[in-house]
């Protein structure tokens, strides 16, 4: 057994692939907000493949964080040089690397230490990954500026606590220097990332100074981007697999699937590594694919989630196994989905859905249900309700997104059908669930939520679909609608 870290990358390399560069050659020019599993199994191994070709080592990483969580990253992989075991699992073969395009991760929470880091002038990127749930953005995709940790660095700018206000306050340091400010690049799954970004900065900005805010506006970049790479929780499961088949004790790991995708909008003031080298795809507008993604892709895994959890299926590959399920997903998709998806250059829609149903079967990865079950409240106004707001516009019928609304709710209250109980992870579960308990009557009780639902609720179509497909999963169970939606039953 080798515990990791730079000193014994020479008894890791007995299992695993090791750098092909010297990590102590590396200066950093990203510092990068939220370093869990999705960011170093995928933006860290991009600049990995590109270190490994021996281009670009001005541009590695620097971690930094304002959650509890963030201090306990920091603190694991303090211990092994911030040196990360990436695992990536297809159908036909395991293979582990060690990444380390990461040279450290600030003190967490500690604003002086990272706004000098954010002013040093060889930072020339920010890049984020702090989950959809990160930007305080209500149903309508619109930062809330009331948020009391917004309004809060609003009050107290010279000590944000929150990554926008250290932002904006790295960048007014870089101006008062005489710096150019640093590209600021999300990589988080939201429709138009780099748009919603840019007005979290300058909606935090505004509170505090207006002219700063508009400098921001006129002056930053902001680009869009789609990633892509199903990356499951660690746990102990994954730390004993990696000891038990690699010989290798890393204290977080990650698993991944082979499969991964980037594409970027080619906006960058102060520069770039030369990603376009390893795979990632630079291009003037990333809307189609990104809208592809949210849509065919997040859309699906929220679609799934919900039926999986009620029919007691933990693993993601085992609910994609069930026939009902997998059916369920493909007439979703075909039907109600893909058909306002608009055109992507050089790709299949049909085709992409495919390589997504492949990916979900990958019993390696070991995704969970309860992953995708989480975060409805902030996923569910991104990942399906757009859809059933644009076929309504449209004046399309619903009966299939409207079923994943019904399975949401009914998940929330907060029992399978075999009767075990539901273990919520979400912000708003207390009043989710106390509206799916109403709902059981009152199905409008939990369309009320404004925040959530938007104007999808106010549509009488959507409404009456709603209610019919929850009324029926309490009457008959979750498997039994399942094949009435299939079988064309469900709204009579």
């Amino acid at each position: 057994m080798t515990k990791l870290s730079l000193a014994t990358l020479k008894e890791v390399s007995a299992t695993a692939a090791i750098p092909g560069y010297d990590r102590s050659s590396l200066v950093a020019g990203i510092v990068h907000f939220g370093v869990g599993n999705f960011h170093r199994a995928h933006q860290a191994v991009y600049l990995d493949d590109l270190f490994n070709l021996g281009h670009d080592h001005d541009w590695a990483i620097v971690g930094a964080g304002v959650l509890p969580s963030d201090a306990v990253m920091r603190e694991k992989l303090a211990a092994q040089d911030f040196l990360t075991t990436v695992v990536e699992q297809d159908n036909n073969k395991t293979a582990a690397r060690v990444t380390a395009p990461m040279i450290g991760i600030l003190p967490t929470g500690d604003a002086k230490a990272i706004i000098a880091k954010l002013a040093d002038p060889a930072i020339r990127i920010v890049s984020l990954t702090i989950t959809e749930g990160g930007y305080f953005i209500d149903a309508s995709g619109k930062f809330n500026p009331a948020h009391p940790a917004i309004a809060a660095d609003g009050q107290h700018p010279q000590e944000p606590k929150t990554v926008f206000g250290l932002i904006v306050a790295g960048l007014k340091a870089r101006r008062d220097k005489g710096l150019l400010p640093f590209t600021v690049m999300s990589c988080d799954n939201i429709p138009h990332n780099g748009g919603v970004t840019l007005a979290a900065v300058v909606g935090t900005a505004q509170l505090s100074d207006p002219a700063f805010a508009d400098w921001i506006k006129a002056n930053v970049s902001f680009p869009n981007g789609m990633v892509d790479r199903i990356t499951p929780a660690t746990g102990a499961r994954e730390i004993d697999l990696l000891r038990d088949n690699f010989q290798i004790e890393d204290n977080w790991p990650v698993y991944c699937e082979e499969f991964k995708q980037w594409v970027l909008e080619d906006k960058f003031p102060l520069g770039r590594p030369a990603l376009e080298k390893v795979g990632v795809t630079f291009v003037d507008n990333v809307a189609p694919y990104e809208h592809m993604k949210i849509r065919i892709l997040n859309g699906g895994h929220a679609a799934i989630a919900y039926p999986a959890a009620l029919m007691d299926i933990h693993f993601v590959h085992d609910a994609m196994g069930d026939p009902l399920i997998r059916a369920f997903l493909a007439k979703l998709e075909n039907e109600e989905i893909i058909p306002i998806v608009p055109p992507v250059p050089n790709t299949s829609l049909k085709d992409y859905f495919q390589l997504i149903e492949r990916r979900l079967l990958n019993p390696k990865i070991a995704d969970t249900v309860p992953r995708l079950a989480q975060d409805g409240s902030n996923r569910q106004p991104k990942f399906i309700l757009p859809s059933t707001a644009d076929r309504l516009a449209r004046n399309e019928d619903v009966i299939g997104l409207a079923l994943v609304s019904a399975l949401w709710c009914r998940y929330f209250a907060g029992t399978t059908d075999s009767g075990k109980e539901i273990v919520f992870n979400d912000a708003s579960a207390d009043r989710l669930h106390a509206a799916a308990l109403k709902a059981k009557t009152d199905p409008a009780a939990f369309l009320a939520f404004e925040d959530i639902f938007g104007t999808v609720a106010k549509s009488d179509l959507f409404v009456k679909r709603f209610a019919h497909a929850l009324k029926t999963l309490w009457a008959k169970g979750t498997r039994e609608t399942l094949q009435l939606y299939l079988d064309d039953k469900l709204a009579e």
